[in-house]
């Protein structure tokens, strides 16, 4: 067992004996590569629209909690592996646990993702992960609201790739950003640590 396996089973089996708050909170954040903010920041109302081409408010993420990335659907890397983990990751959890998380890309390259394109490209990865587009400036507004910078490309004809940031932004259900999960993903880390601090509504 490697030396990080061993530190996320001890953090495992401190859960069941000892009451999560008294846990070592940093250890647990660090073992998820989880960065909370020292205070809840506000989103602005954007519009956008979703994968089934209905209007789509920021308002909207109020009452659940998101993990919000921007991304395209014609990212070679990057994009897919971020998707394959979260799919990964919400199998380890608690049913419970699970339907109180929505998984959102929001596209980083309007040009080519339509609704319907980011509906079909979600659904090879899970039926129930959301789809964002919407004007280039909405998006803009919403990638530096939730501190995830992309940049948009120069050129939208032929194959063109855009550059975006690799992190989560974790949304709370008062709709307020609170932290951001980190590429490279721990996802033994984050199964332990995000059923914790959703119970301790952070």
């Amino acid at each position: 067992m490697s030396i990080t396996a061993l530190r996320v089973a001890l953090l495992a089996a401190l859960l069941l004996v000892t009451p999560a708050f008294a846990l070592d909170r940093n250890a647990l954040l660090d073992e998820a590569n989880l960065l909370l903010l020292p205070r809840e920041r506000p989103l602005p109302s954007l519009q956008l629209t979703d994968q089934n081409g209905r209007p789509f408010s920021t308002d909207a993420l109020r009452g659940r909690w998101h993990m919000l990335f921007f991304g395209f659907t014609a990212c070679p890397d990057i994009c897919p592996t971020t998707l394959s983990d979260m799919r990964r990751l919400l199998g380890k959890m608690d049913p419970k646990v699970r339907e109180q998380i929505q998984l959102v890309l929001v596209t980083a390259d309007p040009a080519r993702d339509s609704p319907e394109q980011l509906k079909s490209y979600l659904s090879y990865y899970r039926a129930e992960f959301k789809g964002l587009t919407g004007e280039l400036s909405e998006l803009k507004a919403l990638s530096q609201a939730l501190g995830l910078p992309f940049v948009p490309a120069s050129e939208t004809e032929g194959d063109y790739s855009v550059s975006h940031s690799a992190n989560i932004a974790l949304i709370a259900p008062d709709g307020s950003l609170r932290g951001h999960i980190r590429a490279p993903f721990k996802l033994d880390g984050l199964a332990l640590a995000l059923p914790t601090l959703l119970t301790e509504q952070l």
